[in-house]
């Protein structure tokens, strides 16, 4: 999952992208509305982090322009406000869902997952292909009943590849789904990745590789 943070307390946010990165998850920040219209046009995210107050380009009017191209991205909008109607209002532009400051990181997260989940085609709560098992809500992977120590990366490349159900995915998709942009795109962090992860889930195989085109299960 990618997850943009949209805030303009630089500390608040590169500490909410620090602890989405240790849940699993790929996180980008911009620290301005203009920064993150900018990265929207060129990333593809599941989830924004919106705060409603920000510098230059309004929360709001990033909100408004977001919902009208919408691509099945979830917008989670963040204000100090806590009153019915900001957060009637708030929804009422195209937010999927609101949360007050200050929140528990816990929440945070949970809702993050939550909205994820309603903006994606429906998939199984739990993720299988032949004797593999994937659980994304409790953050487990186990294979013929045993279970697999996997790295967040690892966990997040055999979710993108089961979800696909079959489907082939590139490697470019896995790096823009599962990385962050501090991921560099002329490295073999993928075809690395895939390699722990066929390593760590034995044998048969169940990662096959489509030459010129990337993984599939």
């Amino acid at each position: 999952m990618r997850v943009l943070v949209v805030e303009d307390h630089a500390k608040l946010a590169l500490a909410i992208a620090a602890v989405l990165r240790r849940e699993g998850m790929a996180a980008d920040v911009a620290f301005d509305g203009s920064d993150a219209l900018a990265k929207t046009a060129v990333n593809r995210y599941d989830v924004i982090v919106l705060d409603r107050d920000l510098p230059g380009v309004h929360g709001d009017e990033v909100c408004r322009q977001l919902a009208a191209g919408r691509d099945g991205t979830g917008i989670l909008m963040l204000t100090a406000s806590a009153t019915i109607e900001d957060r009637v209002e708030g929804l009422g532009i195209g937010a999927d869902d609101y949360l007050p400051k200050p929140f528990n990181i816990a929440e945070l997260i949970a809702r993050i997952r939550a909205l994820a989940r309603r903006t994606r085609p429906a998939l199984p709560p739990v993720l299988a292909h032949g004797d593999l098992r994937l659980d994304p809500a409790r953050r487990q992977a186990a294979r013929a009943g045993r279970t697999l120590e996997l790295g967040p990366k690892e966990f997040a490349v055999l979710q993108l590849l089961l979800e696909a159900q079959g489907s082939v995915v590139s490697p470019e998709e896995l790096l823009e789904r599962a990385w962050d942009e501090m991921a560099d795109p002329f490295t073999n962090t993928v075809k690395m990745t895939i390699s722990r992860l066929r390593a760590k889930l034995g044998d048969p195989p169940v990662i096959t590789t489509v030459p010129q085109a990337g993984y599939r299960i």
